[in-house]
C-alpha cells in the first residue's frame, strides 16, 4: 500500500485532481467528507461538539448550522482549537479504518487540505501538491465558486503560503494548465504512485 497525501490550495483544483485519480483506480479518504460525517446527528462527535459550543450551534432539523459555528471559532482561535480538539482525531480514527481497508497493493490517496498547515507531511509515504498560481485561484473563486473579491482573498490568505506547500511536495501538478494537459499530467503521476505501490509491497514480502 501506498499512501499519498494531496493537498492544494483553495482554488488550485485539488477535487478535479481526486477526481481522475479515482478514474484511475486510487483509494481516495476525504477528510473533509469525512469532518461532516463524524458531526452527523445522532453521533457522539455532535454530542461533543453541542457539550462544548451550546445547542445554539444546532440547525431546526437537529444538524450542525455549520455558518453558525464558523462564525464562532473562526473569530476566536481558542474556540476553533477546542473545535478541532474534538473533531481531528474522529477524522483520523475513521481514516485509518478506511485505509485499513483498502487492498495491500492500493494507491491510498488521502485528500488533505489542511496538511500544510497541521504539518502532516510525515504521515504519508509521498505528498502530492496541486499548484496554481495566485492569480489562477483568485479566478476561479470568484468566477467559478461566487465569491467576493475580498472573500476568496481572505479565503487565500488564511490558508498556508504557496512557498511552504511546495516545500512539503515529493511531486507537483502545475494546474495553470488546460483539463487535457492536467488530465495527462495526472496520468503520468498515476504510473509513478503504482510503480511505488509495487515496490512498497516487495519491500514488505
Amino acid at each position: 500500500m501506498l499512501k499519498v497525501g494531496l493537498t492544494g490550495g483553495i482554488g488550485a483544483g485539488k477535487s478535479e485532481v481526486s477526481r481522475l485519480l479515482v478514474e484511475h483506480g486510487a483509494v481516495l479518504i476525504d477528510a473533509d467528507r469525512i469532518a461532516r460525517e463524524v458531526v452527523a446527528p445522532g453521533t457522539p462527535g455532535l454530542a461533543a461538539v453541542v457539550a462544548a459550543f451550546g445547542e445554539e450551534v444546532l440547525a431546526e432539523d437537529g444538524g450542525l448550522d455549520r455558518p453558525k459555528l464558523g462564525s464562532i471559532v473562526f473569530a476566536d482561535p481558542d474556540r476553533l482549537a477546542v473545535l478541532n480538539s474534538i473533531v481531528h482525531p474522529l477524522v483520523g480514527t475513521r481514516s485509518r479504518e478506511l485505509e485499513s481497508a483498502a487492498a495491500e497493493d492500493a494507491v491510498v490517496v488521502h485528500d488533505v487540505p489542511l496538511l500544510a498547515e497541521n504539518s502532516l507531511a510525515p504521515l504519508y509515504d509521498l505528498v502530492v501538491v496541486v499548484d496554481a498560481s495566485p492569480r489562477t485561484q483568485l479566478d476561479r473563486l470568484v468566477r467559478l465558486r461566487g465569491m467576493t473579491e475580498q472573500d476568496a482573498r481572505a479565503r487565500m490568505a488564511a490558508q498556508a503560503t504557496r512557498e511552504k506547500r511546495l516545500e512539503i511536495a515529493d511531486i507537483v501538478i502545475d494546474n495553470d494548465v488546460p483539463l487535457d494537459d492536467l488530465r495527462q499530467r495526472v496520468q503520468d503521476v498515476w504510473g509513478d504512485l503504482v510503480r511505488r505501490a509495487r515496490v512498497s509491497q516487495g519491500s514488505q514480502e
